[in-house]
């Protein structure tokens, strides 16, 4: 059975960092797109930065520059190294497997439970 438990989340204050880390168990991470979600109170879940099976990854316009999606396949690990934190970062993340990379929500099937990460002024 696939499992995928985040964590790293946590409370920082604008321009700091976090580094998010996604543990997997069941399968290993080159049999799917691998891919960060947020979402923050009253908006939709939104892509932020994924990992397709040959190691590309692709970023929202809007962690560009700040985020970087990895991976250690030795610990079937995924991370999410977030710098520059702004307060507009606050939700909750997620990270997906699934067999298509896409900004669709719908298109994954495994899901974490989350962890939280707040970005204060």
């Amino acid at each position: 059975q696939v499992q995928l438990v985040e964590s790293g989340g946590g409370s920082v204050q604008a321009g700091g960092s976090l580094r998010l880390s996604c543990a997997a168990s069941g399968y290993t991470y080159s049999r799917y797109c691998m891919t960060w979600f947020r979402q923050a109170p009253g908006k939709e879940r939104e892509g932020v930065a994924a990992m397709d099976r040959d190691g590309s990854t692709s970023y929202a316009d809007s962690v560009k520059g700040r985020f970087t999606i990895s991976k250690d396949n030795a610990k079937n690990t995924l991370y999410l190294q977030m710098n520059s934190l702004k307060p507009e970062d606050t939700a909750m993340y997620y990270c997906a497997a699934g067999a298509l990379c896409s900004d669709y929500a719908g298109y994954f099937g495994y899901w974490g439970q989350g962890t939280q990460v707040t970005v204060s002024s």
